[in-house]
């Protein structure tokens, strides 16, 4: 059953004809000990509860518990419970997750979930990543890549961005096009542990060659809580550099 909802947190985030599950923050970091709260709007469903997953890199989601406005309390999952972890509401499609004490071992994306009546659908949000840790996070290190020639030769032109993590597998990656954001076109990978324990997260862009060949300055941008580290690139850099 954890494999199949592994398959649907990924497939039904964003389903044409049903509801749109925002959540925010994208990214929440504290140091250990104190308290992360994390919001979650069900758009246009009112009548059903919100559930919250909990999912470490390469792990299964874990049920955190389930809550609705016209209950008083939440209904936990195995190994979750108050004041841990609680639960309440702003309206009756708005809803935040609140984490006590937080302890490095609370890492990892918090999903929430709700049911479209209307179209009889689970609906996932995009998830928010809590980072705990008991130390300063150094900002991450980026490296971007420019196209292939031999994918040039193809139309096509796909920017690379490699971000290195010390100690947490989680941040946010986006990409912009001349100071605007990007999202057509953009993929990234989940955190990869690497041997020496620290992590890597690729992301890329992929577009038409002449896009390329315009001369935009292209931006990968990467937020770790209140840290964010930037790599710009454009196409006559990378000729300069040879």
């Amino acid at each position: 059953m954890l494999g199949s909802l592994c398959t649907l947190i990924a497939a039904l985030t964003c389903v044409s004809g049903v509801t749109v599950v925002t959540q925010k923050p994208p990214v929440v970091a504290l140091r250990t000990g104190e308290t992360a709260t994390m919001d979650c709007n069900l758009g246009t469903v009112t009548n059903y509860r919100a559930v919250w997953y909990k999912q470490v890199p390469g792990g299964v989601p874990q049920y955190v518990l389930r809550f609705y406005h016209g209950h008083s309390s939440a209904d936990y999952g195995s190994g979750f419970s108050s004041p841990k972890f609680t639960s309440n509401h702003q309206s009756t499609s708005d809803y935040r997750l609140i984490i006590n004490n937080v302890e490095e071992g609370d890492s990892a994306v918090y999903y929430c979930q709700t049911w479209d009546t209307s179209v009889n659908q689970i609906v996932f949000g995009q998830g928010t990543k809590l980072i705990g840790t008991s130390s300063t996070l150094p900002p991450p290190a980026l490296t971007v890549y420019p196209p292939s020639s031999e994918e040039l030769r193809s139309n096509k032109a796909t920017l690379v961005c490699v971000v290195s993590l010390q100690s947490v597998g989680f941040a946010d990656v986006t990409w912009m096009s001349d100071g605007s954001p990007v999202g057509c076109g953009v993929s990234t990978s989940t955190a990869v542990q690497q041997p020496d324990n620290t992590f890597q997260i690729s992301s890329y862009l992929a577009m038409e060659a002449s896009h390329w060949n315009k001369e935009k300055v292209y931006t990968c941008k990467v937020s770790l809580g209140s840290t964010t580290s930037e790599k710009m690139i454009k196409k006559s850099d990378c000729l300069a550099e040879k």
